[in-house]
């Protein structure tokens, strides 16, 4: 099995990925909407990945390095209109860290990811949404003192310090929040409903 070549194709998913994002940044596009090209993208590379790990099983550190191994979770991690995908990943994911062959935080950041779109609270706190404030919030948590000893257990920083890093980070990328943040919740529950997260 030659994985120095899935290694560069994984690597190449995440480059496309980040290009497109930051390309829709630049022509203020990143926001509300899920972008139609982001999205196609998104399904695009979670279907290239799902076969490469149908092929060789989850792209761990030892199999494809720590930059494909990390670009396979960013690829993972926006795939979220294929809840069967992560979901599986996720297992996959767990086992991996477990036998310390992929990092614990990507771990936490997908436990999160699917907990939040499942309408569950996360356990570390890495998803943030807007609130009816305007403001960057962490998506509901189960309890902040949990949060922060499993945070700093895998070596994140606290809740409150990466609130405010999340803060700053989109106000440098002019993001703005929702005109209507009730319309916009229920378009997000909406959302959840039709690609299959919740009933």
């Amino acid at each position: 099995m030659n994985y120095e070549s899935i290694a560069e194709t994984i690597i190449a998913l995440k480059n496309a990925d980040l290009a497109c994002r930051e390309r829709l940044i630049q022509n203020g596009q990143i926001g509300q909407v899920y972008h139609e090209e982001m999205k196609y993208l998104h399904n695009k590379n979670a279907s290239i990945l799902n076969d490469i790990i149908d092929t060789i099983g989850y792209p761990t550190i030892n199999k494809v390095g720590t930059e494909a191994s990390e670009a396979t979770w960013l690829v993972i991690q926006h795939a979220i209109e294929l809840p069967e995908f992560m979901k599986k990943c996720v297992l996959l994911l767990e086992k991996a860290v477990d036998e310390n062959k992929a990092d614990p935080k990507m771990l936490a950041y997908l436990t999160d990811r699917i907990a939040v779109f499942e309408e569950k609270p996360q356990l570390y706190g890495t998803q943030f949404d807007w609130n009816e404030k305007g403001e960057l919030s962490p998506s509901l948590f189960d309890d902040l003192t949990k949060v922060n000893q499993r945070r700093k257990a895998i070596g994140l920083n606290t809740l409150e310090e990466q609130t405010l890093i999340i803060r700053r980070q989109a106000q440098a990328e002019n993001q703005i929040p929702p005109i209507d943040y009730e319309k916009r919740k229920q378009e997000v529950i909406e959302w959840k409903r039709n690609v299959g997260w919740i009933q």
